[in-house]
């Protein structure tokens, strides 16, 4: 197994961890909260590696390209199901962005497999690549929020707002290029919906 599809794996094995310590809340002043931030982020850097390792290297194999987008979709699918679970993405907005979010990977993923079938690759677009780079910074500092609310230290009120519009800012691109990119994917693929 070689480099990129390690680090694949790494990001996988790393999103548990996150997980846990996100939802830790038992260790002192949010602390969990950011060991959580810290291993999200070494995560998605993964993710640029193993690409720019396997292309530099030519690493490309049938295994990698299997494994790193499963590894993106579970790690951003972790991260948006914890800022909603705690209500860092407030209710009723999280829930439809979140669901538009999760709906365009399905959607995606399963015109990559229609396209299989007919001998055609799809490769990830600029609009695609640019919803991922979005995302990853739009979640971190939604759990840095997180942290905000929940560390007990007197934060000034005006550095709060901030972060929300900041981060809020992040989840609306992030939103806006999922469907621009998902909308993307179906126009430019449109023969893969005809019969032979």
């Amino acid at each position: 197994m070689n480099l990129p599809n390690k680090l694949s794996i790494l990001r996988i094995c790393l999103i548990p961890f996150a997980m846990f310590f996100y939802l830790a809340d038992f260790i002192p002043y949010g602390i969990g909260k950011l060991v959580a931030i810290v291993i999200f982020v070494a995560a998605a850097l993964t993710d640029m590696l193993d690409g720019k390792i396997a292309r530099k290297h030519n690493l490309v194999t049938n295994l990698g390209k299997f494994l790193d987008p499963i590894a993106d979709k579970i790690l951003t699918a972790a991260a948006f199901f914890l800022i909603l679970a705690d209500g860092t993405l407030p209710a009723p907005f999280g829930v439809i962005i979140v669901t538009i979010i999760i709906a365009r990977e399905y959607m995606i993923s399963a015109l990559r497999q229609l396209a299989a079938s007919k001998g055609v690759v799809l490769a990830a677009d600029k609009w695609g690549k640019a919803k991922t780079f979005v995302q990853m910074i739009a979640l971190p500092l939604c759990m840095l929020l997180a942290y905000v609310y929940t560390c007990g230290f007197a934060i000034p009120a005006w550095l709060v707002l901030t972060l929300q519009i900041v981060a809020f800012s992040f989840i609306g691109a992030a939103t806006l290029l999922t469907i621009i990119s998902g909308v993307n994917y179906l126009v430019k693929n449109k023969s893969c919906f005809k019969d032979n």
